[in-house]
């Protein structure tokens, strides 16, 4: 099952992420949509968001830790990542 989280506004743009579960599990997280526009906006989640991807299966929650300097894109990737696992937990995802 593969479900989207909401898209959470930060202070540098939106976030959206999706996660698809099998097995009780997530076996993978992307992000649909994470803020951009400048250079520096644009480098910080070219190496943020990977990351917070890979915590994420680690985790198997949005219990992951903030990557450094880049707080707002984390706190929107945990919100985000949230509300996708509540969506599938109320689809049945098993």
């Amino acid at each position: 099952m593969t479900v989207a989280g909401d898209v959470v506004q930060t202070q540098y743009g939106r976030l959206q992420v999706e996660i698809s579960v099998q097995g009780g599990e997530i076996t993978r997280a992307r992000a649909l949509a994470r803020p951009s526009g400048d250079g520096q906006t644009d480098a910080i989640n070219s190496y943020a968001v990977p990351q917070l991807d890979q915590e994420s299966l680690a985790a198997q929650s949005a219990q992951i830790d903030t990557v450094s300097g880049a707080t707002f894109t984390s706190q929107g990737y945990r919100q985000s990542l949230q509300s996708a696992l509540d969506a599938a937990h109320r689809a049945g995802a098993r």
